[in-house]
């Protein structure tokens, strides 16, 4: 009776392994995906990032512009490139500060877009015309970018907050990831003012 008993608990043990082995896998693979969009979200910020100084210079060469505008873009621009976050430091704290930095980037585009509205000949400029779409288009892959971002978290973090799974997450170490938030106030619409 002693060998069946024996076997049994052995055949537990190599079940309750193969599950543990088969839940750990699926943490690495949806943790490397979480941080395969992260890196998708960079590179939407970063492409953004890139435009902009072609904007800059296109705005200068085409009017007798308010460099004060200018200047707040380039400084934005600077604070939102020097802010680095990667799929690993994704805490509230370095999520905030590089959603703010980000979030002072479109605003400062979002006012030199408006103040170029006062250039009937820099609006009629085809390069301005194509740096703006472009500039459009980026911030519409910024936004699907953060929003598969936040679905692929949002499975994740699933996982491993479901039971029996998040046992096997305490114990190798897997947390719940940090998603985009909208800011306070974003629920409300802009005022835009000529």
């Amino acid at each position: 009776m002693r060998p069946i008993v024996l076997l049994g608990v052995l055949v537990l043990m190599l079940i309750a392994l193969f599950w543990g082995c088969g839940t750990y896998n699926t943490f690495v693979d949806k943790e490397v995906n979480v941080e395969e969009t992260w890196g998708n979200v960079q590179n939407a910020y970063q492409r953004r990032a890139d435009l902009i100084p072609n904007l800059v210079k296109t705005v200068k060469g085409q009017a007798d512009f308010e460099s004060g505008t200018l200047e707040k873009v380039v400084q934005a621009r600077a604070s939102a490139t020097s802010i680095k976050v990667d799929a690993n430091n994704l805490t509230p704290e370095n999520m905030a500060k590089f959603q703010k930095a980000q979030s002072q980037l479109s605003g400062s585009l979002s006012r030199l877009m408006m103040t170029v509205e006062k250039y009937p000949d820099l609006k009629a400029n085809q390069g301005f015309m194509q740096l703006q779409s472009q500039l459009e288009g980026t911030e519409n892959r910024i936004k699907v970018s953060r929003d598969k971002f936040n679905k692929t978290v949002s499975a994740y973090n699933k996982s491993v907050r479901k039971m029996p799974s998040a046992f096997v997450a305490s114990i190798t170490g897997f947390g719940e990831k940090v998603m985009f938030e909208a800011e306070a106030g974003s629920d409300q619409a802009p005022d835009v003012d000529f």
